[in-house]
């Protein structure tokens, strides 16, 4: 989420339907203004809710920074202290604004609760916020998410979804998923990768091979493995060793990864920005996928005796110098921080 961009482009819009009559030229040097000093523009307690909750985002990802010198009992100290200041700084938010959408998300979120409890009061927010609001408009242009009033509760439904994938409530992840791309198309959110997942775990063939062609099938990390987990869900295992095949060669790490996972922290509020193909990708992918892998019995021990893939994760793994650890040990890979 770039919470200072869509404050701003909040507060310039918002000013220009204020003033009336603007011309294009007029309304760009109010947008340079905007930007120079947003928070001059900030004249009432909506956008003052907002302004808090993009200073404390910007805290936030500033204090991870040095996360990677951490052992993992000051990364546990610190991580903790960080998510209560962003907590509190929600509070303040919601202090000004009760209807800040984004506040209540990552107050949710930022709270640590137990997947089935995240669920349950994320679905609360979402179907309280139909009841209020309606349902999310889908504009003329076609695309909620040029509406950047509407951002916040399409961020709310993806993180909905994923934590129905979480919590093994795949049918309705893909249901919050199809609903997202009908309603942003442009999927700006990622949806259409948590429905790649879900339609895999569902063995929903169909479904994943039109989300496919939906994307013209050019496929990326959350598409090539959620193949490979659908033809081995359906017992087509030489689809399955085609398919394994392909997500070696093509996603970054992804052999390692699937082997060796990556600890990768709650998502406030959405998915982290990635170069397509990066080792990043293949991270974000393999953390998302989690809950269908685990849920696939005997799929990673598949995968790992399939001809070079046990090989290829090692190579990785020793060429870009992570330790390798035996399943045995009941520990998990490098910690991203």
């Amino acid at each position: 989420m770039n919470a200072r961009k869509e404050l701003e482009q909040r507060l310039a819009l918002k000013r220009r339907r204020s003033l009336g009559n603007m011309s294009d030229e007029a309304f760009e040097e109010l947008e340079l203004a905007v930007h120079n000093k947003p928070a001059d523009f900030v004249d009432d307690n909506e956008e003052q809710a907002f302004l808090l909750v993009a200073r404390a985002l910007a805290a936030h990802a500033e204090s991870r920074k040095d996360d990677d010198l951490l052992d993992d009992m000051q990364y546990a100290a610190e991580r903790d202290r960080r998510n209560k200041a962003l907590v509190k700084a929600c509070q303040n938010a919601l202090a000004l604004d009760q209807n800040c959408v984004d506040a209540q998300t990552l107050q949710l979120l930022a709270s640590d609760l137990p997947q089935n409890d995240l669920f349950e009061r994320l679905c609360s927010l979402h179907e309280d916020l139909a009841k209020e609001q309606g349902e999310i408009e889908i504009p003329a242009a076609g695309d909620a998410w040029a509406n950047v009033f509407a951002r916040p509760r399409l961020r709310l439904q993806a993180a909905l979804a994923r934590t129905c994938i979480n919590t093994a409530r795949f049918r309705i992840a893909a249901d919050y998923c199809a609903d997202l791309m009908a309603r942003a198309p442009l999927d700006a959110l990622g949806a259409r990768y948590t429905c790649a997942l879900a339609m895999a775990r569902l063995e929903d063939e169909d479904g994943f091979n039109w989300l496919d062609a939906r994307e013209g099938r050019h496929g990326n990390a959350w598409f090539h493995l959620s193949r490979v987990l659908l033809m081995y869900k359906l017992g087509r295992v030489p689809a399955a060793r085609r398919a394994l095949r392909g997500f070696d060669q093509l996603c970054t790490g992804g052999a390692y990864l699937l082997l060796q996972p990556m600890y990768v922290d709650t998502y406030l509020p959405d998915r982290p920005t990635f170069e397509p193909g990066s080792f990043e990708e293949s991270i974000l992918c393999l953390h998302e996928a989690d809950p269908v892998v685990c849920d696939t019995p005997d799929f990673a021990a598949w995968a790992s005796d399939q001809p070079d893939f046990l090989a290829s994760a090692q190579s990785f793994c020793s060429r870009n110098g992570f330790e390798w650890r035996d399943w045995n040990e009941g520990a998990q890979g490098p910690r991203l921080g």
